[in-house]
């Protein structure tokens, strides 16, 4: 039976990627001279933006980007206003199921909250997890929230949209449910790791939920 649901952040949650890119270019390329590519940027997701940043800014720059990046993200928000439709209703509905409901993000702390506040979901996950201007922590924060709630692997799931969420998942043995409903979600990777497990709706994502939670075996 799953006793706790992880969910991620971009392009789960809501379809923010495009936004979370523009951002990052428009508060980096300024600096550095050069324009950056969307797979330039993409190649450093799961560190927090300031990790982000110092993959092509100099150390000399680093806290101007910095600042300007959580300003200029925080005024592009319009771009993505509200969450994907009935995610929150998700979330309000597993959290009076008395399942908590955490979140796991590459995204730092400040950004995460800027977006939650945007969404109306601040106040909505028992837990946040977020990132590292170091390494990837996705499976760090699994294995913490496994250990916390005295959860075996099998007793939580994790959404995400991406293969290296699988990845996370498989390696820690949680099993990934694979949101393929953003316009970035790139469902024949999702559905050529993760076949069984990948869904194209929120709706069909909560009916399969609603069963584990069910299912007292």
């Amino acid at each position: 039976m799953v006793k706790l649901v992880a969910f991620d952040l971009d392009g789960t949650i809501g379809d923010t990627i495009p936004m979370c890119l523009k951002a990052f270019k428009s508060a980096v390329e300024p600096y550095i001279g050069y324009k950056l590519s969307d797979e330039d940027v993409s190649q450093t997701f799961g560190l927090d933006e300031e990790g982000m940043i110092k993959h092509f800014v100099d150390n000399a720059n680093l806290e101007a980007v910095i600042n300007d990046f959580y300003i200029i993200y925080q005024k592009m928000h319009f771009l993505c206003p509200q969450p994907f439709a009935g995610i929150p209703e998700l979330i309000y509905e597993l959290r009076n199921k008395s399942v908590p409901v955490v979140l796991i993000t590459g995204k730092g702390k400040r950004s995460c909250e800027i977006t939650l506040q945007q969404f109306g979901l601040d106040g909505y996950f028992d837990r946040l997890e977020t990132g590292s201007p170091l390494r990837n922590r996705k499976c760090e924060a699994m294995r913490n929230l496994l250990a916390d709630y005295d959860l075996k692997p099998d007793e939580m799931v994790y959404i995400g949209d991406t293969v290296s969420d699988i990845s996370c998942c498989r390696f820690v043995g949680v099993r990934c449910l694979s949101a393929a409903w953003a316009k970035s979600a790139d469902l024949i990777e999702l559905e050529k790791y993760n076949k069984e497990y990948t869904f194209q709706s929120v709706c069909s994502l909560k009916e399969y939920l609603y069963a584990l939670l069910n299912d007292t075996h």
